[in-house]
């Protein structure tokens, strides 16, 4: 697989216009330059559905925004959803989707769908997994204090995909310090491909996001704004919120073995002040368990 920076491929994609199935942001293995990680949003109107045929992928499908009914094989989940906007506070229930199931979601309401990814894995499971059942964390310290939600974590009964989402106030950093995930050396780092997908309270909102590796041979600054795509095929990867413009991230993480085992830039350890073997809950999720 050609990488990215090798390719010439953009890693920031800017947000879509609206396609006739709804489809505002869309990255594959072949546009992405990668191996592993498809993605892609959908702004659903009421009635209005976006289906998948069973094959050998494992999915996740995030009801981000509103409320949409999804069925998954033979099972049937409801009508999904916890949330108006991404920034209403909840975590967004989690529907993943074992290889060799067909999926269709269909709005309720107007709803945001990202629906990811990747090629089947040792784990084949179909499952819902309620807001309520989802940990809250508060990761960080003043400038880089910011909300995890852990929507997929490492540790969940999977066969590829992670997932996380982040609320990272204006004027802070998140994915903080830098750190990197792109060598398979077990137990020490795991390679991961990964994205982030961006919105921002204020849709004239932006974030500085850097990609950059120890050698420098792929080193970018990006600006992305409201509904825009980066892509991290390897190397660090920080963020920093501009001041008065609160972010939520969305990120979406595959590779060849499921784990998230990162190493910290030696130049940045110093700023390191969260244990990612223990994460701290927010009271929210303290009175919920």
């Amino acid at each position: 697989m050609t990488d990215i920076a090798e390719s010439g491929q953009p890693l920031l994609r800017r947000a879509m216009t609206p396609s006739a199935d709804g489809l505002v942001c869309a990255v594959d293995p072949e546009s992405a330059g990668w191996e592993w990680t498809t993605f892609h949003v959908y702004r659903l109107a009421p009635d209005t559905s976006v289906a998948r045929a069973a094959d050998d992928q494992e999915r996740l499908v995030l009801v981000l925004e509103g409320h949409a009914r999804v069925v998954a094989g033979e099972r049937d989940f409801g009508i999904v959803g916890s949330r108006e906007t991404v920034f209403d506070g909840p975590p967004c229930p989690v529907v993943l989707v074992a290889p060799g199931a067909g999926l269709t979601v269909t709005a309720e309401t107007p709803a945001l769908v990202a629906v990811a990814a990747a090629p089947a894995g040792p784990v084949r499971r179909t499952a819902l997994v309620e807001a309520a059942d989802i940990l809250v964390e508060t990761r960080g310290e003043g400038p880089t204090t910011r909300r995890i939600h852990h929507l997929l974590p490492p540790a969940a009964e999977a066969g590829r995909l992670i997932a996380f989402e982040a609320y990272t106030p204006g004027g802070n950093w998140s994915s903080y310090p830098p750190h990197k995930h792109d060598t398979e050396n077990p137990p020490v780092e795991a390679k991961l491909e990964e994205l982030y997908y961006y919105r921002f309270a204020k849709p004239q909102g932006f974030a500085f996001a850097r990609v950059y590796t120890p050698t420098r041979d792929l080193d970018e600054v990006m600006a992305p704004m409201d509904g825009d795509l980066v892509l991290v095929p390897r190397g660090y990867h920080p963020v920093g919120v501009a001041a008065g413009y609160d972010c939520w991230y969305l990120n979406i993480m595959a590779g060849p073995n499921r784990a998230w085992h990162f190493t910290v830039d030696p130049d940045h350890a110093w700023l390191m002040n969260w244990d990612p073997s223990a994460p701290r809950p927010t009271m929210e999720t303290e009175r919920s368990s």
